[in-house]
């Protein structure tokens, strides 16, 4: 049965009619408010994933649980249809397990906290903010183990329980969940900090009805559902063909050495409806790359892109929603069965934004979009820190990198920059003063990003020297398939990680590996994938790219790949460059609209010259089910 709404005051809110300078008012005024949850977060937690690099994301949303302002969109609908209990003034629910909330968010690191919105006895919205904590208990540091077979070794499940009830703080629950974690300071920090970011919304909230009018604030927020309703449906008529369109693109591997892992939709419209459909989608990985997919948060995915794309100016929440039906196969990648394990579904997460821009692109080349948001890489370190006086304390760091973004439209690619447009990376100073490393390089990597009109933004190299003895995991991916290009780019470089001794030996170790042993004076070179270019090559400004080769970005071998021959000066040689293009230009043919590089078996067949890693093994799904 459904959730019970306890409210004392049961007159209903009275639709007025809204104008446009108070409608304005209150939309910025929600902007702020998401703005202000952001601010209090960080300036609150303590954690390096969410104080640093902001990894938690807020939301506001309207009294029957649409999401006004925020960037995940609201699962609160889902919630509350399945939530068997009360919701009343001076309650917050707190929740991690995705199995829990039909995926709304998708692993146990994410830490979620709701907070019903009354006033005057009346519900009128709900905030909520989640968080990826730094460890959750669990079978490895970190609590994101790539060899988990069930979501049950990734750490503590927190099912919708009440944080606060009635205006009471569940003490004994909090101990009890922080008994399972080997940071239970940062973890504390980090949730008191969510609560403070829900509270502040829900206080300007409150203002702005007290200011406003109760009537006036509800209704305000009915319009801006509805605007967006209408601006959707004019892009979805727009760029949205009844012809359907399809596009696939692949998880390199498991960790386990298997891959890679299918992901394909079909996109289509029927009449102002669009259809996307996952089928064809490899099964559920025995491993932990499965990606539970809220069917919500692709609609708001979908939406972002399509807005980002074509009207940036719309402010996205949830009111287009019956506007998209998205088909997802039960036991697939993206939909697995309870209780496939869920803490490395970052390579997934980032994959569905490239295959989002392959398929809106597909009909309006010009808005096109390369691959290169890709996905997420991780590093953990930890240990007891060796150095003198630290006396053996315990560290351990979890940082994200960022790689390359695609070749777009309207320019370059930025190079390393992150898949979500919030996030910071941590800066070097904070990681030298807080754990036993020292930072040799932060640079990006010439030549990495696809080359094109608008070149591909380059991956990161970053040179890690440890300082104590410990150990290491790495999440990442895009090493086996490149990020492709199009109209005419090239694929951007794959990703590779290699581990140094001080002796200067060199291995080539994997994009996901788990409890690697590191020793004092070992280095790490962590070197993302870049983005893919966008347009011809050979159209690029010979001039921008010696301007580049100055800057680092490309090489004067890399410059070739443009058509562009410098001299021993860096100075463009303008009759050779114009006799290799044409050259160029004869040799290669027609223009592709998609370059993905060498197909699979290729890739395959090449991968240990290539990367000096084996080539994953193809899934066959009835034998991985037999091994487990």
């Amino acid at each position: 049965m459904p959730a019970t709404i306890v409210q004392t005051n049961d007159k209903p809110f009275e639709r007025v009619a809204i104008d446009p300078v108070t409608l304005d008012i209150i939309e910025n005024a929600l902007r702020n408010a998401r703005i202000e949850m952001d601010a209090t977060l960080v300036r609150t937690a303590m954690s390096p994933g969410i104080r640093e690099q902001g990894d938690a994301f807020p939301l506001i949303a309207d009294h029957t649980g649409k999401m006004i302002v925020g960037q995940f969109g609201s699962f609160i609908g889902g919630f509350l249809e399945n939530y068997q209990g009360t919701l009343e003034d001076g309650d917050m629910i707190f929740l991690s397990d995705p199995y829990s909330v039909g995926g709304a968010i998708s692993h146990s690191n994410d830490w979620l906290v709701l907070l019903p919105v009354f006033k005057d006895g009346r519900l009128i919205a709900y905030t909520s903010m989640f968080g990826h904590q730094s460890d959750i208990g669990g079978k490895v540091v970190g609590s994101m183990p790539i060899n988990a077979r069930s979501i049950f070794e990734e750490g503590v499940r927190i099912p919708p329980v009440k944080i606060w009830k009635k205006g009471e703080y569940n003490a004994d629950l909090i101990r009890l969940v922080m008994h399972q974690t080997r940071k239970p300071d940062w973890c504390a920090a980090d949730l008191n900090a969510l609560i403070a970011a829900c509270r502040v919304a829900a206080r300007r909230v409150i203002e702005m009805a007290e200011r406003f009018g109760d009537d006036v604030y509800v209704s305000a927020t009915q319009e801006l559902l509805a605007r967006n309703h209408r601006a959707m449906k004019a892009l979805v008529g727009m760029a949205i063909a009844e012809e359907p369109v399809s596009f696939e693109d692949y998880i390199c591997d498991d960790g386990m050495g298997f891959g890679p892992y299918r992901i394909k939709c079909t996109m289509w419209r029927e009449g102002e409806k669009v259809i996307l459909d996952f089928a064809g989608t490899d099964p559920q990985s025995v491993a932990s790359i499965n990606f539970f997919l809220n069917e919500n948060m692709f609609k708001m995915f979908f939406g972002i892109y399509m807005i980002m794309v074509f009207d940036p100016q719309i402010l996205f929440n949830d009111g287009f929603y019956d506007l998209i039906d998205v088909r997802i196969p039960e036991g697939s990648l993206l939909k697995p069965k309870f209780p496939a394990a869920l803490s490395g579904r970052t390579h997934a997460l980032g994959r569905i934004f490239d295959i989002l821009g392959g398929l809106l692109g597909q009909k309006t080349p010009e808005f096109l979009n390369a691959a290169g948001f890709s996905s997420s890489p991780h590093l953990f370190y930890a240990g007891n820190d060796e150095r003198p006086g630290k006396n053996g304390d315990w560290f351990q760091l979890f940082q994200i990198g960022f790689g390359g973004i695609p070749g777009r439209p309207m320019g370059d690619g930025p190079d390393g920059h992150s898949l979500w447009p919030g996030f910071t990376n941590v800066p070097n100073e904070f990681l030298e003063r807080y754990f036993p490393m020292v930072i040799e390089r932060y640079e990006c990597e010439p030549d990495s990003g696809g080359a094109g009109l608008h070149r591909g933004g380059n991956g990161i190299r970053m040179t890690y020297r440890f300082l104590s003895k410990g150990t290491i995991a790495i999440h990442d991916d895009r090493w086996f398939v490149p990020p492709w290009g199009v109209n005419g780019g090239e694929p951007g470089a794959r990703a590779r990680k290699i581990l140094e001794k001080p002796d200067g030996t060199q291995t080539i170790v994997g994009n996901k590996v788990e409890d690697l042993e590191v020793e004092a004076g070992d280095i790490l070179h962590f070197i993302t994938w870049g983005g893919g270019g966008w347009g011809d090559p050979l159209a690029r400004d010979p001039e921008l790219v010696a301007k580049e080769i100055v800057q680092g970005l490309v090489t004067p071998e890399g410059a070739r790949a443009y058509g562009v021959v410098v001299d021993d000066r860096g100075a463009v040689n303008l009759a050779e460059t114009e006799a290799l293009r044409a050259r160029l230009r004869e040799e290669r043919g027609d223009i592709p609209l998609f370059n993905y590089g060498p197909g699979i078996d290729v890739l395959r067949a090449n991968c240990e010259a290539e990367t000096g890693l084996p080539a994953p093994i193809q899934p066959e799904w009835p034998l991985l089910e037999a091994a487990e």
